[in-house]
């Protein structure tokens, strides 16, 4: 029998189905998935309106989860990489339209020259990992892994299709971005979003608050296993390793270690669901806004086996309803269970963030609980 743990922060009566079904995620969660720590939060019009948490930070149980730990939310942060990757837009220093070689032109090689900034946003460029197997330790050493990418041909015809790039496009995004703004990804979110307890490279001094994670007891299903899905999730060196945790978090993979606060994600999502604004501070231009947010293809993703719209770095909900009802919705998902989305239609942008991972690559059940019962309410 799981003990419902003490649950903390505000919920209004309103929404009150979705403080039972954040009790339930650690009792009867679907798929036996009970929580070991979790947060959700909501805004709406930019002003938070559901925040609960609740569990512990340590496997001992002897950490309360609380308001200030900081959770890995892996691919969840490529939302916010989607969203520096806007800011630059926005100041004139990218374009979306534009070819990646014209700001890095050690990208075009290898038939490379013409995917646009765009296309590489949406995971149409080919490069979703290495093409040989690498020794897993390259991921620590970011200019030799940018080095092989620019220098590797496509897996597929830039442009004709999209395929999911779970490490390697927080390396391309990275930098693309630095070479438009000359700051790293992680400088970037702190100096432009101070405030916000998100982090792309974690300090040292910032580890005591990390939660610790319950990994899952079931590899994801990617469908049937070819070449591209291999070198994306199977190949040895598809994933970082032969490093310690400290040195995983402080390194910056915008794709792939954000820390921070479920609040937070929901607050800078906000940006997306009000209008390009934050804290009465606009951050992108309408114009900008709807360039990010709209479709750049549609169709059955080559390492996902699921059928994704994707913008530029963001999942649309449009058929795949996991960030609520409304197809303009949208958001990413992260390994073990965590989102963050934003409802441009309904002002609302929310995150889940958890402890205990499971194996769905996104809709993690308990966040599709808790999203549920949030819309049942608005």
């Amino acid at each position: 029998m799981t003990t419902l743990p003490d649950i903390h922060g505000v919920c209004p009566p309103r929404f009150a189905a979705v403080k039972d079904a954040f009790a339930a995620n650690f009792t009867e969660a679907p798929e036996g998935l009970n929580e070991q720590a979790a947060r959700f939060s909501v805004c709406i019009g930019g002003e938070t309106v559901v925040d609960l948490w609740g569990g512990w930070a340590d496997a001992a149980k002897t950490v309360p989860y609380d308001q200030n730990t900081l959770t890995p939310v892996f691919s969840t942060g490529k939302a916010v990489m989607a969203l520096l990757i806007a800011t630059a837009v926005e100041r004139g220093r990218l374009s979306y339209d534009e070819t990646v070689a014209t700001v890095w032109p050690a990208f075009g090689q290898a038939g490379k020259d013409r995917i646009t900034v765009a296309q590489m946003m949406s995971h149409q460029a080919g490069l979703p990992g290495f093409s040989e197997t690498v020794d897993p330790a390259i991921w620590f050493d970011r200019e030799a892994v940018l080095e092989r990418l620019a220098a590797q041909a496509p897996m597929w015809p830039p442009g004709t299709a999209s395929g999911y790039h779970p490490i390697t496009i927080g390396f391309l995004a990275g930098e693309l971005f630095r070479l438009a703004d000359g700051r790293s990804m992680g400088m970037a979110l702190r100096e432009d979003f101070p405030g916000l307890d998100l982090w792309i490279g974690l300090p040292e001094a910032e580890h005591g608050r990390v939660a610790a994670l319950r990994k899952p007891t079931a590899a994801p299903d990617l469908g049937t296993i070819d070449a591209i899905k291999t070198s994306a999730f199977l190949d040895r060196g598809s994933a970082p390793g032969g490093r310690g945790s400290a040195e995983w978090r402080m390194v910056e993979m915008p794709s792939a270690n954000l820390h921070g606060t479920a609040l937070d994600l929901a607050r800078i999502m906000g940006v997306l669901a009000n209008g390009g604004t934050l804290d009465g501070r606009t951050v992108l231009s309408p114009g900008v806004l709807a360039e990010m947010l709209r479709e750049r293809i549609h169709g059955r993703d080559k390492v996902v086996p699921f059928d994704v719209s994707w913008a530029a770095g963001l999942m649309r909900n449009e058929g795949l309803h996991i960030f609520g009802p409304n197809p303009t919705a949208a958001g990413h998902c992260g390994w073990g269970g965590s989102c963050a989305f934003a409802d441009p239609d309904a002002g609302v942008s929310g995150a889940y963030v958890m402890t205990r991972q499971s194996p769905h690559l996104i809709g993690d059940p308990r966040a599709q609980r808790l999203i549920g019962a949030l819309y049942a309410g608005l």
